[in-house]
């Protein structure tokens, strides 16, 4: 019998392929006997008309129908083909392979497509490059003040560049450029002049962060929180623990500690973050207590860091990786904590491709890998807080600030009583507190969830709307950008001089504000006043992000104006007074079950930035309905009588956490076509009892990049094995034909 092995292919595959073991790598197999390939090899094969990059997976993969039964027919031997290359790479580590099997399972994705986001680091299975910097030729010495090298024309560049050298070290043009202020071209004329050799730079090496670098003083409930923390940081068990403390109490701090556990057990460790603008002060943070930054994972980095950093996870050279929920999916040869920061963001859902939420594939990484999991919030999720009350979790709590600050005022502006001027947005009481914290010297804060500057524009004549003309929306107005866009589809529409439809020019007006809108509003109030604008498209890198962090920071900027960027985990020490300019926004005709608990959220986090420091903190929040339970509870800051209320009307509906939701979308480019399909997989949908097959209905965005989109909403008991009625659905359903789609999301957070 030939030898194979099953190889598993990223690519949008359920199965493993079987490939011959021949000669790999020079290595002869004659006999059969020790075989030098094992479960989590990368090799290339040929797959297809291409030689493809692959994993020896730890069993074979096979398709399967609705009842168990294998699909897949045996291949004729002689179709077999062979391995060509086993690539000199770590391993994938089969805790690894478990996990992707297991995500697989869960959202019903291809695992082909989950081990392509374990795979996401191209350059990580090329040779790696050998780099060349600079040196002084060998017995040579630097200026340092003293000769100079034999018939060097001496110019005051170069004399910089030689006081920077010393000995035999080896230094990239780049950075000896940048330490001597000069251009690399300094640098290549030197070489050129023989002043100067090209030398090979040794292998870049990921610093390694101390556990005991710098101690943190804690208040009493901070050191037994930190003690619990770092002691499952130690242990080599799962175990999950729920970090539940006010804005402002340390947080960070507290679950550093779990971080130096594991490190000084040995282990790597893996903290997750939301939002990309909070990586540089996490950053500095991390630098601070353990001595060095840790490595960092995110969509922004370069194709070469991402491949040193993967291959630095792989071989557990690199302890400790903070990042975006891919993070998650990196091959850790050794993981001994994962931390989830502001557990609650919907951030954490991906949407595209393999549908999962990253807080709940981390408890699971955690359970397959036998590792600890902290899971750190100011306003914890109800699936996080129930699980907690039931003892699944653990539930530490940190009920008091670090700096000993009490947490912010709050106040409802009632917009039916004191509405903004006519062509205005912020209150007359808003702008008069904002005016008082200026005059104090503190920061003020204005939050719109809003992109732009308006979202959506008309015409006054004939009452024309700007729409897109490939999705159910509106365009939205940027005035920095300039012109109209779709926030959907991106579509971009130049300024509009008249009216498409009667042609009336002068006429077209914006309806409603965006946070730009509110900029212009408060330069006009307040000339003198310096401001920063945080918006995603309004910021266009990481280090633009950095540099506007860092004026607020100093107190170069006084008034803030941004949308939910600013909500996550931002700490400005002069920041005293938070405006929210529309608290009602996302509290009505979303169609989402956790609308309430996403606002309270929100409003929480973005009126917990003030008052960090020591100022007084104050929150406004100007809303039309001050008797909504959320907003009664954001005014008392009662969290407890609104969780309840939340998870009352959650077990009376059986929605999560207490019961199963599953979305289905049908979209293609024909309208007949989406809804017809989706007509056919409700009759073909199986009869169960305690299910619930809702729909279809058109979404609410129904038309997106052109494609046609109708909904089914699938809901069923906690206890109920959803990924295997779903399997048996799925076996009933027509093949799609032609551009049309069917998408499964397990636990959407997306209602739109």
């Amino acid at each position: 019998m030939p030898v194979t092995v099953p190889v598993l292919m990223p690519v949008m595959v359920n199965q493993s392929f079987d490939y011959l073991i021949e000669d790999v790598n020079g290595f002869d197999f004659e006999g059969r006997g020790a075989i030098d390939l094992a479960p989590g090899d990368f090799v290339v094969v040929p797959f297809g008309r291409q030689e493809r990059i692959g994993v020896v997976w730890r069993k074979p993969i096979e398709l399967v129908d609705e009842h168990g039964e294998i699909r897949s027919k045996p291949v004729d031997e002689a179709k077999l083909k062979a391995v060509i290359e086993k690539l000199p790479v770590p391993p994938l580590p089969d805790v690894s392979m478990a996990f992707a099997e297991w995500v697989a399972n869960y959202t019903l994705s291809p695992v082909g497509m989950v081990l392509r986001m374990m795979m996401s680091a191209r350059q990580g299975f090329k040779a790696e490059t050998v780099r060349f910097g600079v040196a002084l030729p060998s017995g040579k010495e630097g200026d340092g003040g003293g000769g100079h090298p034999t018939g060097l024309r001496m110019t005051p560049a170069r004399e910089k560049v030689l006081s920077v050298l010393n000995g035999d070290f080896v230094w990239a043009k780049g950075n000896l450029a940048a330490e001597a202020g000069v251009s690399t071209a300094v640098i290549n004329g030197m070489v050129k002049a023989g002043a100067l050799i090209e030398a090979e730079l040794a292998p870049s090496r990921q610093p390694q962060p101390r556990p005991h670098f710098q101690e943190t003083n804690f208040n009493d409930d901070q050191a037994e929180a930190a003690e619990r923390l770092r002691g499952m940081g130690q242990s080599r068990a799962f175990q999950v623990a729920l970090l539940d403390g006010v804005t402002g109490s340390g947080k960070t701090e507290v679950y550093f500690e779990a971080l130096a556990g594991a490190l000084k057990a040995g282990r790597q460790t893996l903290v997750l973050l939301p939002e990309i603008s909070l990586t540089n002060q996490f950053l500095d943070r991390f630098k601070e207590r353990f001595g060095c930054r840790p490595a960092t994972w995110h969509s922004a980095i370069s194709e070469g860091e991402r491949a040193r950093i993967w291959r630095g996870v792989a071989s557990g050279e690199v302890k400790a990786v903070i990042g975006a929920r891919s993070a998650l999916f990196l091959p850790y040869s050794d993981l001994g904590v994962i931390v989830v920061d502001e557990e609650h963001d919907p951030g954490y859902k991906q949407e595209t491709n393999v549908l999962y939420h990253a807080r709940d594939m981390a408890v699971v990484r955690g359970s397959i890998g036998k590792c600890a999991v902290v899971l750190a919030s100011a306003t914890p999720s109800l699936e996080s807080l129930i699980n907690a009350s039931q003892g699944r979790y653990a539930h530490i709590k940190l009920k008091s600030r670090f700096h000993g600050s009490a947490l912010p005022e709050m106040s409802a502006i009632d917009m039916r009583r004191d509405p903004p001027e006519r062509g205005r947005w912020l209150s007359p009481l808003l702008v008069d507190e904002m005016r008082k914290t200026l005059a104090s010297g503190e920061q003020s804060l204005l939050f719109l969830n809003r992109r732009g500057y308006a979202p959506l524009t008309l015409c006054r004549k004939c009452g024309h709307r700007f729409e897109c003309p490939q999705c159910s929306s509106w365009l939205v107005e940027h005035k920095h950008k300039g012109g109209l866009s779709c926030h959907h589809c991106g579509f971009k529409l130049p300024p509009p001089k008249a009216c498409p439809k009667c042609e009336a020019e002068d006429s077209l007006t914006p309806c409603g504000p965006g946070v730009e809108r509110i900029a212009e509003e408060v330069r006009e109030l307040f000339p003198e006043a310096e401001q920063a604008l945080l918006s995603s498209d309004l910021v266009p890198n990481v280090t633009a992000l950095k540099e506007v962090l860092e004026t607020i920071h100093s107190g170069g900027a006084k008034i803030i104006i941004g949308t939910q960027i600013v909500a996550k985990g931002h700490n400005f020490p002069l920041l005293s007074t938070v405006g929210i300019v529309d608290g009602d926004l996302g509290l009505t005709g979303s169609g989402d079950p956790r609308a309430a608990e996403r606002t309270f959220q929100l409003l929480h986090q973005v009126s917990g930035r003030a008052g960090r420091m020591g100022t007084k903190g104050r929150g406004f929040v100007q809303t039309y309905m001050p008797d909504h339970p959320v907003m009664a509870a954001i005014l008392s800051g009662d969290r407890e009588t609104f969780v309840a209320r939340e998870i009352a009307a959650r077990q009376m509906l059986t929605y999560p956490p207490y019961g199963r939701l599953v979305s289905m979308i049908v979209t293609a480019k024909s309208r007949e076509m989406a809804e017809l399909y989706a007509r056919e997989v409700v009759k073909r949908a199986p009869r169960a009892s305690q299910i619930s097959v809702i729909g279809p209905v058109e979404a609410p965005i129904a038309v997106i990049r052109g494609r046609h989109r109708f909904r089914l909403l699938v809901k069923a008991p906690r206890e109920l094995d959803m990924q295997a009625y779903l399997r048996h659905w799925q076996a009933r359903l027509p093949k799609t034909q032609g551009d049309l789609r069917l998408t499964i999301d397990i636990d959407p957070y997306n209602f739109l």
